[in-house]
């Protein structure tokens, strides 16, 4: 359905500044789509795994408005920040252009409260990649290192035909 608004298709909609420490933001220039309610969003590549697969990381900074009842980040918006993540991530490794792919699905395990006021990263790391389907997996953490696990996920994303290898 077309409503007059212009549809995003590239990462071009993405402001993608270079940032210090190796961060890019990830933030869409569009400000009345969705991924604007957990932005501003970060991302950066992480040492691979020893078998060569990429590694990303894709950060939040949680504030109240993302907090439930019981002042812990509300688990929508973790959920928000994986599977924004899986698209951050992929890109990245260059596996897709953020266009029109599709998450299949997400698994999540909810490990421990995400806490207020400290970045939430998503660490994503590529499972297997195949001509139209991305596998990825990850942890939600906090802390200097990574010590506080928020949660765990596994997820499945389909590439735009454009993207297909």
């Amino acid at each position: 359905m077309n409503d007059g608004i212009e549809e995003p298709r590239r990462a071009e909609h993405f402001d993608a500044e270079a940032l210090d420490g190796g961060w890019l933001s990830w933030n869409l220039n569009d400000k009345t789509r969705f991924n604007a309610f957990i932005e501003p969003l970060f991302v950066r590549p992480e040492a691979p795994l020893p078998d060569g697969r990429p590694r990303a990381r894709v950060r939040m900074h949680p504030t109240r408005k993302h907090t439930n009842l019981g002042n812990n980040v509300h688990g929508a918006v973790t959920l928000a920040l994986i599977d924004v993540a899986l698209f951050a991530a992929s890109h990245q490794f260059g596996s897709l252009n953020a266009g029109f792919s599709v998450t299949l699905d997400l698994g999540t395990q909810f490990i421990g409260g995400g806490r207020v006021d400290e970045p939430l990263d998503a660490v994503v790391e590529q499972v297997r990649e195949t001509g139209r389907l991305i596998f990825l997996r990850g942890m939600v953490v906090q802390g200097a290192h990574d010590d506080h696990i928020v949660a765990s996920f596994s997820g499945t994303i389909r590439k735009a035909s454009s993207d297909r290898k």
